[in-house]
């Protein structure tokens, strides 16, 4: 069985549903067709049972008994009836009317009736006569013979060799039509396979060309009003190219951005390593104040190196996407915290006023605190000297006011961008990744982030995030 059921498995989806499909019709054409000759045979044998309880109230057929013998006899006309006419008793050999066809041959559920000593509609069986031929028997008790004190019983019977001709030829019919029926609905279900899987063999040719071409434009036509199983499955497979595409070009995007940014400071540490190595080489000592600025610039190109490197890699976890086992409740104001004294150590000479209020969301802990330390980094890299960096944490929204230059409108939709940087600030050390991370961070966590012009001049940092001003309970 299991066999068979793995060769079933193995066969296409258009062999299967035809299989399938012919399965089920021929269970209905079998269910139909055997109630259909049951339904027949009873109707029939209804018919031949009233033409016996008919030969019963016919006038003389009890009369004709009373000349009756042991053996059947031809009537003087040399007629011979279509049927059988017999008396039996419970003992001894049946009385035959003259002008029957033949003997019945007489069984237990017959003397049962004589037994029984009731009148009744008397009790119908099949049985055979003494030459082995089919027949319908109606047994009738009719009371004590007067002559011995026996109970007597009529029994009359009628061939069944029409009626069985009849079914047979009705069996065989409805067995023909049941095949052509299985055959034909075999046919018009791998039709129907055919005409059905078709969607699914353009997508199938589709996916196989994705795959070999790796072209990811490729696009499965759905008519728009479409609902079915197969275009929503096409769409989902437009989506999912489409989405591929897109992280395809954010990727080369992403290698050719990070390429040019790493080109400027390597070339520059290329630049100082080699007046480096040629003073070493040709002898000729580099003044002390230039061989330390030197090194003081390849120090601080390393520095930038590292940094651009960790940004990167930052970023790469973003949209890889964020783990669940990574993310918990946050309290919020905690990490607002931890940001800020980070932030007064890197702008001393700053003023970092912060009104915090308790918040907890569900995020990653170091994302969260890193996102939020970029976005304090921009203030303080942006205040004047002496300037005021404002900071403000209430029902789940934080926003960072600073008092710079503030962002002109029209670089405004460009800030979250990847290595974006503003004209008037590549000259201030950073990878242009900052704001980027926040972004990818905040949106990860289920909130939102906007930078905005604020009055007065400067620029408004801020942040909304889902959550509760109380903890939630930790469960068991």
């Amino acid at each position: 069985m299991r066999g068979v059921v793995r060769r079933f498995r193995s066969l296409p989806i258009r062999s299967r549903l035809a299989m399938l499909v012919a399965a089920a019709v021929a269970f209905g054409v079998a269910a139909v067709s055997v109630t259909c000759w049951f339904i027949v045979q009873g109707k029939l044998y209804e018919q031949v049972d009233s033409d016996l309880k008919e030969m019963v109230r016919r006038p003389g057929t009890i009369e004709l008994l009373r000349n009756c013998t042991t053996t059947p006899q031809e009537n003087p006309e040399g007629i011979r009836p279509n049927g059988y006419v017999q008396l039996i008793k419970e003992e001894g050999d049946p009385c035959v009317d003259p002008t029957s066809q033949g003997t019945v041959k007489v069984t237990q559920s017959d003397r049962d009736v004589i037994k029984s000593g009731k009148s009744s509609n008397g009790v119908v069986r099949n049985g055979t006569d003494e030459n082995g031929n089919a027949v319908r028997v109606l047994t009738l008790y009719l009371g004590v013979d007067a002559s011995d004190s026996q109970p007597v019983a009529l029994l009359l019977a009628t061939p069944l060799k029409s009626t069985q001709a009849t079914l047979n030829e009705l069996a065989l019919i409805l067995l023909l039509v049941s095949g052509i029926g299985v055959i034909g609905a075999g046919a018009a279900g791998l039709a129907v396979a055919r005409a059905g899987l078709r969607p699914v063999d353009k997508l199938t040719e589709a996916v196989e060309r994705v795959a070999r071409t790796e072209d990811l434009t490729i696009r499965i036509p759905v008519e728009e009003d479409s609902e079915d199983e197969i275009a929503r499955l096409s769409r989902s497979f437009n989506s999912m190219t489409a989405s591929l595409a897109n992280s395809r070009e954010l990727q080369q995007q992403l290698i050719a951005d990070a390429g040019h940014e790493l080109r400027t400071p390597l070339t520059s540490l290329r630049t100082n390593v080699e007046l480096l190595a040629r003073s070493e080489e040709t002898g000729r000592a580099i003044p002390p104040a230039d061989r330390k600025a030197l090194l003081s610039s390849v120090t601080a190109q390393m520095t930038e190196l590292a940094a651009l490197i960790g940004d990167l890699q930052t970023l790469s976890r973003s949209d890889a996407g964020t783990s669940a086992d990574r993310v918990q409740v946050v309290a919020l104001q905690e990490t607002v915290d931890a940001a800020l004294r980070r932030a007064r150590l890197r702008g001393p000479e700053l003023t970092i006023r912060a009104d915090v209020e308790p918040w907890y969301v569900r995020a990653e802990p170091s994302a969260l605190e890193r996102a939020i330390v970029n976005i304090l980094d921009n203030a303080v890299k942006f205040s004047p000297e002496g300037g005021t960096v404002d900071v403000r944490l209430k029902d789940g929204e934080l926003t960072v006011r600073d008092h710079g230059p503030g962002i002109p409108a029209e670089e405004l939709p460009h800030v979250f961008d990847r290595f974006w940087r503003s004209p008037s600030a590549r000259a201030l050390p950073g990878s242009g990744l900052g704001l980027s991370i926040v972004a990818r961070t905040v949106q990860q966590s289920g909130g939102e982030v906007s930078l905005t012009p604020a009055r007065g001049g400067g620029t408004v940092a801020t942040v909304r995030l889902p959550g509760a001003p109380t903890p939630p309970p930790q469960l068991d």
